[in-house]
């Protein structure tokens, strides 16, 4: 993202940018449980507030014009042409179930693309124009080969209820608008990321199925700009126009292997690669040893590489609440020595986050399920919007508070009103908040399973009226129950005390009437120990007997 690059130049690794953006997570219709394509999404910036975009489609007079506005800045880049039909876009996805999302590399920053179609605008216009993944491909290779692309090195996650595609992108720099890119399916029957890092290296350059497309001059440009001089069979995209260093594998490389480690066996070969930059590169995609569904998805943008090498729950920088969030900057100076910070799946600053359930077999209103949610993946609740959306709920709709002005009926705020506490005290707070997220989830999915069954038996506009007053019904219920939740934790936890409470989960009181004294669970013992290793604190807050005198008070 362009914005965000300003902020990745800023927390650099070896001159490189440190990955602050977006997780893309993949898995085909052979490889989950109701042969969906699964895809996830977090867009991932200090500044992106947490709203649902929704544009709706329709038919336009010969001349009308589209304006192009660069998504992360807000500047207009100019207008083109408007499609004579354009579809209704829900998010990331459109009423006929294509899904296209992204993460940002940046890659050789002379690269920077000088044209007129930035990322953002290039995922809207072509949600508006394509039906299925083969198509939007087309489009978004024929809009930046016309109007030229505004933008640095991108993945893109293009994905169909029949096949899921990873596209790479980068521009050509100031001399040359257009771009060069490389399109790739993911098999069906696997599992597939990026996380901000160029993940596709070699390629097959002759493909009879063509399941690998790509720009005529992709290997042509990068001799010529000095990235290549090898032979043409071992062109690698990733080598020739990404930039490594430990935050493109270690930060972005490694959410990825969080992925493939949790689903698929042997990944710990990986781990050199991952950690230190050494033996082989992660493939791009991997053979799951389960189905997958999209609840698994959800779960795993939660992800802090819990019972991993990297689980950020156990270093000292959790402190006594285990807490698996670590402030910017990534990385940091002791002693003239560079460290970081890892930088996990589930990250305090997501604007929104996303599983998108794309399946053939589902009743056309429901072809495309958008799992939507806004801040920390973690802490927030998924609510099902249909590709047959006509109206985004009012907890989620633009307008309703931003980034400087609270709103208490906005999901985005509630949900960090909720995240925000349970940052300082995490371990303490996590399952009071899963205990309420867990079964907001599990009625809705509930009640979606019955829907997929009962849809189908309905006339389309009855269809469209139930599933637009589920997504509101629950955008409304689950906004206001995690308010109760925020309001719940600040009485629980307040003060570094934990009220009692008793077995019907109210707070306990005494035969009085009055408030039972709260417990004071204090520290963990690394805590205490940490206290007392230090050479400001231990000694001096030691406990010592004091002599009583036997000297009668005058």
């Amino acid at each position: 993202m362009n914005l965000k690059s300003i902020l990745l130049a800023a927390l650099t690794l070896n001159g490189a940018s440190a990955a602050l953006a977006c997780t893309g997570l993949i898995a085909t219709p052979g490889a989950t449980a109701d042969s969906s394509s699964l895809v996830t999404y977090a867009a991932d910036s200090h500044t992106l507030y947490g709203e649902l975009y929704h544009k709706k489609g329709g038919v336009h007079p010969k001349g009308t014009m589209r304006e192009v506005v660069e998504w992360d800045t807000g500047r207009r880049l100019g207008e083109i042409p408007e499609a004579e039909t354009t579809y209704t876009r829900i998010g990331n996805m459109n009423e006929h179930g294509l899904a296209v999302t992204e993460s940002t590399w940046g890659g050789r920053h002379e690269l920077a693309g000088s044209g007129m179609i930035d990322y953002g605008s290039l995922i809207y216009i072509t949600l508006e124009r394509a039906r299925d993944a083969r198509e939007a491909i087309k489009v978004m290779t024929d809009l930046v080969d016309t109007y030229g692309y505004a933008s640095e090195g991108e993945s893109f996650t293009i994905a169909d209820p029949r096949e899921v595609w990873i596209m790479e992108m980068i521009g050509k720099g100031k001399e040359d608008k257009g771009a060069v890119w490389v399109a790739r399916r993911v098999p069906d029957g696997y599992i597939a990321g990026h996380a901000n890092h160029s993940r596709i290296h070699t390629f097959p350059l002759k493909d009879k199925k063509k399941e690998t497309i790509y720009s005529p001059d992709v290997i042509k440009f990068a001799r010529a700009k000095g990235y290549f001089n090898g032979k043409d069979a071992d062109f690698d995209f990733s080598r020739a126009y990404a930039t490594y260093d430990m935050g493109a594998l270690r930060g972005c490389d490694g959410r990825v292997w969080a992925f493939f480690n949790r689903y698929a066996p042997g990944m710990d070969r990986y781990l050199p690669w991952v950690l230190r930059g050494e033996g082989e590169p992660m493939p791009l995609w991997v053979k799951p040893a389960k189905k997958l569904t999209a609840n698994d998805m959800k779960w795993m943008m939660r992800d802090h590489f819990e019972n991993t090498p990297m689980d950020m729950t156990k270093d000292v920088g959790a402190g006594p609440y285990k807490v698996p969030y670590r402030w910017r900057p990534l990385t940091y100076k002791v002693d003239g020595k560079e460290f970081t910070h890892e930088r996990a799946i589930a990250t305090q600053q997501t604007g929104f986050s996303l599983v998108a359930q794309l399946r053939d077999s589902a009743p056309e209103a429901m072809k495309g399920i958008l799992w939507f949610g806004v801040d920390d993946a973690n802490t927030s609740v998924y609510i099902p919007m249909y590709s047959c959306l006509e109206e985004v709920p009012f907890e989620y709709r633009t307008g309703n508070g931003d980034m400087l002005n609270l709103s208490w009926d906005a999901a985005f705020w509630v949900t960090n009103f909720v995240a925000n506490q349970a940052y300082n005290r995490y371990s303490q707070m996590i399952p009071d908040i899963r205990r309420v997220q867990t079964a907001i989830e599990d009625s809705i999915e509930s009640e979606v399973d019955v829907l997929y069954r009962e849809v189908p038996f309905l006339e389309a506009e009855a269809a469209r009226k139930l599933l637009n007053g589920h997504s509101a019904d629950w955008s409304k219920k689950a906004t206001a129950q995690y308010r109760k939740l925020g309001e719940y934790l600040l009485v629980k936890y307040l003060d570094g005390n934990v009220k009692k409470e008793d077995a019907d989960g109210k707070f306990s009181l005494s035969p009085e009437g009055m408030p039972v004294y709260p417990d004071f669970p204090g520290y963990d013992e690394r805590y205490y120990r940490s206290i007392v290793n230090d050479p400001e604190g231990g000694e001096r807050l030691r406990v010592i007997d004091v002599p009583q005198s036997n000297t009668p008070n005058p």
